[in-house]
């Protein structure tokens, strides 16, 4: 029998709607409100100055290792923002800007970063999960989730965040298969940022873009502009839409770029041009969306430079709080709770002896 030609029909599109100019395809231009895109702004904005701020709290060795989000911002607070409360949000390490639109607290990511779990602790009622350090562990939480949501036929979207990286990882691969053909109300949002710490996106895959990997599992994917809060909006509010009616994932690569460190305890300058990094930078997302704003009037440098000085005030008085947190949890004794719901009694003992030996070296 002759060899026959098996013909796909599927296809990756690019999605751009604000260039990094600030000028806007408005046949693709999205309806957001006034208010929305503000408060995307500021909470974008709220994610750089507490990554700088944390940034130098760390090389003061006042907290530990973090993953900044500057220069992701867009992909990140966009597509929360497309999304409803009810909808279940899966971080990975770097989600501090989607987080923040989640309502955590900067105090809290503070604590956090600072060596304290309680700062990761997640309010009751909320449908977000803690922050996953393993590089794609939490994808296939994710897909379990929306799974649930459907057996329990909840009107629920769940959406999860990785990096460029976690492509490679087997935790995609098997998660992208089990959402497809269980039609699991999920969105795959791949951050590609250029870099899974020093090794460049070029060296990872020979795949001409991340998200054509979907669709060997049959799974809608699309790649976005990273930077561009419109385009990212667009194409979350389009795959939730898809994943309510039952029709399943959606894979979006939001090609983005990492600004500064993968994590504080990386130095990019050792593996990447400067050359590089300032071309990225002529392209990030808020003087982007800024610029965006100023031409439709709704928003100004005067209140730029006010927005600027409440942001530095929060984020002081942040510090304050999370530093009062710091000194009130140094009990060194904690080592013992949280193990057992009932603590055994040799573990009682052990706790008791360590408190004798602390109290004599008072």
């Amino acid at each position: 029998m002759p060899r026959k030609r098996v013909r796909l029909e599927h296809a990756v599109e690019y999605l751009s709607i604000l260039d990094e100019k600030g000028r806007v395809d408005e046949k693709l231009e999205p309806q957001i409100d006034k208010e929305t895109l503000l408060d995307i702004h500021r909470t974008m904005l709220l994610s750089r100055r507490l990554d700088e701020r944390m940034l130098t709290l760390q090389r003061q060795g006042r907290i530990g290792t973090f993953a900044p989000a500057k220069g992701q911002e867009a992909s990140q607070v966009a597509a929360m923002a497309a999304l409803t409360g009810n909808d279940w949000f899966v971080p990975a390490f770097r989600e501090t800007a989607a987080m923040l639109w989640r309502g955590t607290p900067p105090e809290n990511l503070l604590l956090y970063n600072a060596g304290y779990s309680e700062g990761g602790a997640i309010e009751e009622g909320t449908h977000d999960l803690p922050i996953s350090i393993p590089v794609a562990s939490q994808i296939p939480h994710a897909v379990g989730i929306g799974y649930a949501s459907g057996l329990r036929e909840r009107d629920e979207v769940t959406i999860t965040f990785f990096g460029d990286g976690a492509t490679s990882e087997g935790d995609f691969h098997e998660a992208l298969n089990v959402a497809s053909v269980l039609k699991t109300p999920v969105i795959f949002l791949c951050q590609n940022n250029h870099w899974a710490i020093s090794m460049p996106r070029g060296r990872q895959s020979e795949s001409r873009t991340l998200a054509q990997k979907g669709l060997a599992y049959a799974i809608p994917s699309l790649q976005v502009d990273g930077n561009d809060v419109l385009a990212v909006y667009s194409a979350v509010q389009e795959a939730a839409q898809r994943a309510r009616d039952g029709e399943g994932p959606t894979l979006i690569e939001c090609v983005t770029y990492r600004l500064t460190v993968h994590t504080t305890a990386d130095d990019p300058s050792k593996y990447r041009d400067e050359e590089e990094v300032e071309k990225w930078q002529e392209r990030e997302p808020i003087t982007r969306l800024q610029t965006y704003l100023k031409k439709k009037r709704w928003l100004s440098d005067k209140q730029i430079d006010k927005l600027e000085k409440e942001i530095e005030e929060q984020v002081d008085e942040a510090w304050k709080t999370a530093h009062e947190r710091i000194e009130s949890l140094n009990d060194s004794q904690v080592i013992f709770d949280h193990g057992y719901a009932e603590m055994p009694d040799y573990l009682e003992s052990q706790r008791q002896s360590f408190a004798d030996r602390l109290k004599e070296g008072e």
